[in-house]
């Protein structure tokens, strides 16, 4: 066993990550063995953060804060807020996948439906790997979007939402805010998934460059852009925000459909919204520049 705290903790969670990244496994399951992802970002926030308990009073009760599903999996341990890390990443699209997806005005290119499917599968697998990790090192670990618990609920506010929502994570653990689609603008772009991991450990919180949610958005912060609302090919994205139902009912219909025939993959993949627009591989905003 070779626990570790602080920045240390910090310091070997985030290696640990990168070097899983650079596995077999994160891969698009071409014959080349194209890699899905770029190297990952990594923040780290409190499990006792204020935030966590504004976003689940925004989004329902059913919303866990980091404390309750670290509860729920580990019903006989008493642990406080305040004794737990909120481990965040975000996966940034290649190139590749980017350019191939600037060229589509419908559907989502091949590239982008494999990250969808395939990459995604390799970040439920970096779930469990750093979970594993964390385990065999002595620390109690969860990764709420791996849990059987995880679901999907009605939110009065914003209809369909889970149970534990990666990006919101990511923005707390300082890893970017959020744009007019709803996409979570990083230093690497919105072009990307995230994934997280709750665990009993004291890691120090990586700093918030922001105090608003929507600091990173061009439309938000200066009133310009809006680039990706004429990205969406049905209309789900306007000037008041995000129609979740109008994106969800083409992503679960036509979406589904085009890659099935189109690329023989069972997945949904758009992307549209996410390149070919200003925040696709950076931060726009020039206070958020670094």
């Amino acid at each position: 066993m070779n626990r570790k705290n602080g920045q240390g903790a910090a310091e070997w969670i985030e290696r640990s990550i990168r070097e899983f990244a650079g596995s077999p496994q994160n891969s698009l399951r071409t014959g080349n063995n194209e890699v899905a992802w770029g190297e990952p970002l990594v923040g780290f926030s409190r499990g006792d953060d204020p935030l966590y308990a504004q976003i689940a009073s925004m989004i329902g009760d059913f919303h866990w804060q980091p404390a309750e599903i670290f509860r729920i999996t580990f019903p006989q341990t008493d642990v406080r807020p305040e004794e737990l890390s909120v481990i965040s990443w975000v996966l940034p699209q290649t190139e590749a996948t980017k350019a191939d997806n600037r060229k589509e005005s419908t559907f989502g290119s091949e590239r982008w439906v494999r990250a969808r499917k395939f990459g995604e599968e390799f970040n439920v697998a970096l779930r469990t790997e750093v979970v594993r990790l964390l385990q065999d090192a002595g620390y109690q670990a969860v990764a709420p979007q791996n849990s059987p618990m995880f679901g999907v609920r009605m939110s009065k506010a914003y209809e369909m939402a889970s149970t534990w929502s990666e990006r919101h994570a990511a923005y707390v653990s300082g890893l970017g805010t959020f744009g007019l689609c709803d996409g979570l603008i990083t230093s690497v772009g919105k072009a990307m998934r995230c994934g997280s991991v709750v665990a009993r450990i004291s890691i120090p919180p990586t700093p918030r460059p922001y105090m608003d949610h929507h600091a990173y958005c061009l439309f938000y912060s200066e009133g310009t852009c809006g680039v990706c609302i004429k990205r969406c090919p049905v209309g789900a994205l306007s000037k008041e925000g995000h129609d979740k139902k109008k994106c969800r009912d083409y992503l679960e219909g036509p979406i589904v459909r085009h890659a099935k025939d189109a690329y023989g993959i069972e997945a949904y993949g758009c992307g549209l919204c996410q390149t070919k627009v200003p925040c696709e591989s950076g931060i726009p905003v020039s206070a958020g520049r670094q």
